[in-house]
């Protein structure tokens, strides 16, 4: 039987989602906590990879086992994982569904703050000066006419191709001082997104026109792109299947 978790994590003190051989992870720490429960070794597979810092508000991973109290295992879930790891609901789902092949979409925020604010810094990025969010906006837009997205990618990944579509991407304010990115897409390659947000920060403070912006695009070349930006601020918000 297959079963889906739903979860969210505080990413601050993990190396990503992904197992790592020296690092701890998110889904180290989800599977010791499975694996203890269920008296043997059970592996989960998630929804995508978040990177070091990267934090989830929700997250899915699937694992196969026998019959099971779902509400009973969520309670003894959240009573074992640390306390940066909480799980919203174990479910069955039929068999043939898989936390990372079945999602038809993901969605991420990316938060920044213009002002110095100590209780922002934790979970946001501040950005000096005053970058123009509109301008920001169509420049946005402008990526979702594109498919390959080469030159915001990690590169000697092991992905078989870096096409992705995306199909929301906008910058809205969230306070006085604070914006919030928000984009959707089928698939996100590795650091996309923070390779984006560095990007679009290059057109908002004058640095690349949207000629440059195509340019790096069509360029399918990381080296073109702008900087990537810190992973404290970014969070997974939403999977859809």
């Amino acid at each position: 039987m297959r079963y889906f978790i739903t979860l969210s994590y505080d990413g601050t003190a993990y190396h990503g989602w992904q197992i790592q051989p020296h690092s701890t992870s998110v889904q180290e720490e989800l599977q010791r906590a499975l694996s203890t429960l269920l008296r043997q070794q059970v592996e989960v597979v998630g929804a995508g990879r978040t990177d070091t810092g990267v934090h989830a508000r929700r997250m899915t991973a699937h694992f196969d086992f026998g019959a099971l109290d779902c509400a009973q295992l969520t309670y003894k879930l959240n009573k074992i994982l640390p306390r940066d790891i909480a799980v919203q609901r174990v479910e069955e789902v039929p068999e043939d569904m898989h936390a990372r092949f079945s999602a038809k979409s993901r969605t991420y925020h990316y938060y920044v703050h213009l002002g110095k604010d100590p209780f922002l810094r934790a979970y946001s990025w501040q950005v000096y000066g005053n970058p123009d969010f509109d301008l920001m906006n169509r420049a946005a837009r402008v990526l979702m006419e594109y498919r390959d997205f080469t030159s915001f990618s990690k590169t000697n990944t092991d992905t078989l191709t870096n096409y992705c579509t995306i199909t929301e991407a906008h910058w809205d304010r969230v306070g006085e001082d604070a914006w919030r990115f928000t984009i959707t897409a089928n698939r996100f390659l590795r650091n996309m997104v923070r390779a984006i947000v560095g990007t679009l920060m290059e057109v908002g403070r004058g640095r690349v026109s949207m000629e440059e912006l195509r340019c790096i695009v069509e360029a399918k070349d990381r080296c073109r792109a702008g900087d990537s930006v810190p992973g404290n601020a970014l969070f997974l918000v939403d999977v859809e299947y």
